[in-house]
């Protein structure tokens, strides 16, 4: 069996982490053996322990906040913990245990590095130098990755117009989720025992996001919708699913604008597919993004959905059949459209019935496939002549 080491810098409830961990888990015993590499003190570390047939790694200098002298450190354990492991594949998540995984794999002589783009670091809200130094820095570690993976098209566009790879190193395989557990029906006693429990009546309307209170996913934005929102419509209330660096920020908001009876902070929650299905509509207010998980998951709920246009949401969501999307930061876009689903019970039917079941390439059946393939061949590809085998690009790219 080849080892295969994913690395990402911080088990917390995202995207990402939750993707790797669905991929390691997965993958074909026969062919490969996973090995987890992670920093400390995530939610979901815990349940990494729990996944059967995966070890799990922990270096407790592997930190997503920039310190040079911890980052040196991080640096040498993971160079040390790939030449003890020796694996034949390093494939990373996140930027920053993108740049230290990438460059300690080939110190360590990994023959074949992969990066998957969960959205790149670079953001619009960094100055102009700052974000030419990490597409400076990306296009640096691009030098030692065999093989570059992103989760949109938007994002393998962005990176080939910043001559971080060619067409030719790059293929889009999305971030799937398990559908099944977004589209399991639930009785109508049932939703409206779960939403008394939200504090949400017969007659109310509720809207809910699920995000990471990070500026990433700019909840100050869900804040102000929400305010906007519940004025128009005084049956509305809001639910939040997520924590974060925001939180203190955002509980003075919730206080200043006088949401307090109408804005509600669940923090984490493992009951999300049960959450959706409570919800009139789903909105998602980020200011950049890959392709969130979150939009995968509320499509497969048939939650109708109002979201920012940012990343490969477009590539998501059917504009009409799904929901819609709005410029990002645009908060009276948003607050509008919200307003117009809820006031419209015949277009919430609609867009819960007309919605179809989610592609397959959503799914994480076909990530893990495709992930094979991909393993596969770069693998064979670097074997002597005679044993390779050809890449199909319309499934890998």
């Amino acid at each position: 069996m080849d080892v295969v080491c994913h690395v990402i810098t911080k088990l917390e409830l995202g995207g990402a982490q939750e993707v790797a961990m669905r991929v390691v888990s997965s993958l074909d015993r026969r062919r490969f053996r996973p090995v987890l590499i992670a920093g400390p003190d995530g939610l979901l570390t815990e349940e990494a322990h729990a996944l059967q047939g995966v070890e799990l790694r922990l270096i407790p200098s592997l930190a997503r906040e920039i310190h040079p002298l911890q980052d040196l450190r991080a640096l040498w354990e993971l160079v040390a913990t790939f030449r003890r492991l020796r694996p034949k594949i390093v494939h990373t998540h996140s930027s920053k245990a993108g740049i230290l995984g990438r460059i300690a794999a080939w110190l360590a002589g990994v023959p074949c590095i992969l990066h998957t783009i969960h959205g790149y670091g670079v953001t619009p809200a960094q100055p102009y130098w700052l974000q030419r130094l990490l597409i400076g820095l990306e296009w640096m570690v691009g030098r030692v990755t065999t093989h570059w993976i992103a989760v949109s098209q938007a994002d393998r566009r962005q990176g080939i117009e910043w001559e971080l790879f060619t067409a030719s190193k790059v293929s889009v395989v999305r971030p799937g989720i398990d559908p099944e557990v977004f589209a399991a029906r639930i009785e109508a006693a049932e939703r409206d025992r779960l939403r008394a429990a939200l504090g949400v009546g017969p007659e109310d309307l509720l809207v809910g996001t699920v995000s990471c209170l990070k500026p990433q996913k700019s909840p100050e934005d869900f804040i102000r919708v929400a305010a906007l929102v519940c004025q128009r419509m005084p049956a509305a209330k809001c639910i939040l699913v997520g924590d974060g660096e925001l939180r203190p920020r955002i509980e003075a908001m919730i206080q200043a604008e006088g949401l307090q009876e109408k804005v509600t902070l669940l923090g984490w929650r493992r009951d999300v597919p049960a959450l959706l299905k409570a919800l009139d509509v789903f909105v998602l207010t980020s200011q950049w993004e890959g392709l969130p998980c979150a939009i995968l998951e509320a499509r497969a709920s048939r939650v109708p959905i109002v979201a920012t246009r940012v990343g490969g949401a477009a590539e998501a969501i059917v504009e009409g059949i799904q929901g819609t999307l709005c410029p990002a930061g645009d908060v009276r876009a948003l607050a509008g459209r919200v307003c117009q689903i809820l006031g419209d019970a015949r277009l919430r039917a609609d867009l819960r019935n007309g919605s179809e079941e989610l592609p397959e390439e959503f799914t994480i059946q076909e990530t893990v496939k495709q992930y094979q393939s991909l393993y596969t061949y770069l693998l064979h590809s670097r074997r002597p002549a005679g044993n390779t085998m050809k890449l199909q690009p319309n499934r890998l790219s």
